[in-house]
């Protein structure tokens, strides 16, 4: 873990209030960190729907595969995840570890396997030994309480240099029902999901198949419209979870995604799925600012979105940000090689809000001392039009500095 918080990290913490139907508890495993917690459980009461997005690398890590397997059941009594070890590239080692875990804490919950779901983090290829998990399943579940989101967030960073928190209360029906989320991520991040985990719960009456449509649909303009690095990671999990609870209290049961009484939760929660992805972007290893790119005038939103990554993963637009230079020529090159269609005469350029290049050449108004100031600051605004549709998209990214060489240089030793 990283000595020095992030300067982008939130000055203050939300207070998570309790969801109920979900007990936490979380342990210092030893899986790699010494000192700190590394293993965390959530315990849901029964009845609990599920939903997940996962990595679409074709280098799943064992837990994904297990999770995708379960998912189809539509119900979880226990979440286990650990950090310092992403159980990836383990061959037959890693089915057995999730076996074995699967098997621990189904049995602590007295449930089926099949209402079981993992994740792990941390070192590919390292094998993770499954003692290092299941010995701890029955006490944490019985010690299990309602309260602890925020540490919940702590067991499971890595390189992270701050816990990720978020959370809304939001009216469904005549009562209020409240979505908690935490994350982790700081490196290995790009769209399809990264080295990133997050884990929503709420207390709504929600069917699985209405969950997994929030789900799937919620990521496109949040945790996939992200990127640090480009890498997309081996183990990237969303996953959600409805315990129901709030029936009790009068929250009308949802099985149609077009019920009118998701509007809110379905906004509420669209923002707790963007502050999640942001603070992820904010804790970029090494990152000192945050960089918005929206591109506009593209063929196609699909394009737009495309031509953004390009610009937003590009080495060479990521240094000049941290070296506060407004480098326009690096941008033009980052739309030109996205594969695109783009005009190269037509094309507009602006850091915040002052253009930099117009119709395919410098702005006759550029200023490099206006610019300059502009690029100290911590976020960065960039945008591009292209000129030639009606295609819009943004996506957020960090700049990249000295820090993210030195961090992953010795991120196994």
């Amino acid at each position: 873990m990283s000595a020095a918080v992030s300067p982008l990290a939130p000055k203050k913490y939300p207070t998570m209030p309790v969801v109920e139907g979900v007990r936490i508890a979380t342990a210092e495993a030893g899986v790699k960190y010494k000192g700190r917690t590394d293993l965390l459980t959530m315990v849901f009461e029964e009845g609990t729907t599920v939903a997940g997005v996962f990595t679409r690398s074709k280098c799943p890590s064992a837990p994904v595969e297990f999770c995708r397997d379960n998912l189809a059941g539509g119900t979880a009594r226990i979440l286990v995840v650990n950090s310092g070890n992403a159980n990836a590239f383990t061959g037959k080692k890693g089915r057995a570890t999730t076996a074995a875990v699967g098997e621990a804490a189904a049995k602590a919950v007295g449930a089926g396997k099949d209402t079981v779901f993992m994740a792990s983090t941390g070192v590919i290829g390292e094998p993770l030994p499954a003692e290092r998990v299941t010995g701890f399943l029955n006490a944490m579940v019985a010690d299990a309480k309602p309260e602890g989101w925020l540490a919940a967030a702590k067991a499971i960073m890595t390189t992270d240099t701050y816990p990720k928190v978020a959370t809304a209360t939001v009216r469904m029906g005549e009562v209020d029902v409240v979505i908690n989320g935490i994350a982790k991520g700081a490196g290995m991040i790009a769209p399809d999901m990264a080295t990133m985990l997050s884990f929503v719960a709420t207390d709504a009456p929600i069917a699985a198949p209405v969950l997994q449509e929030l789900l799937s649909k919620g990521t496109g303009k949040t945790f996939n419209a992200v990127t640090v690095d480009s890498d997309t990671s081996t183990s990237d999990t969303l996953m959600m979870f409805a315990t129901g609870a709030a029936a009790r209290r009068g929250a009308p049961t949802i099985t149609d995604a077009k019920d009118p009484n998701l509007v809110g939760f379905r906004r509420a929660l669209n923002r707790i799925l963007k502050t999640l992805a942001l603070q992820v972007v904010r804790d970029g290893e090494g990152a000192r600012k945050q960089l918005e790119i929206t591109v506009t005038g593209a063929k196609s939103s699909r394009s737009a979105k495309k031509i953004a990554l390009s610009i937003a993963n590009s080495p060479l637009v990521k240094t000049a940000v941290a070296g506060e230079d407004a480098n326009w020529g690096r941008v033009v090159m980052a739309v030109g090689k996205a594969g695109e269609p783009a005009e190269r005469d037509l094309l507009s350029i602006w850091f915040g809000d002052i253009r930099v290049a117009h119709e395919g050449e410098r702005d006759p108004d550029y200023s490099e001392e206006a610019t300059s100031a502009y690029m100290k600051k911590d976020e960065i605004a960039l945008r591009v039009d292209l000129g030639i549709g009606r295609g819009k998209a943004t996506v957020w990214t960090c700049d990249l500095t000295k820090e993210y060489v030195a961090i992953n240089g010795d991120y196994r030793s």
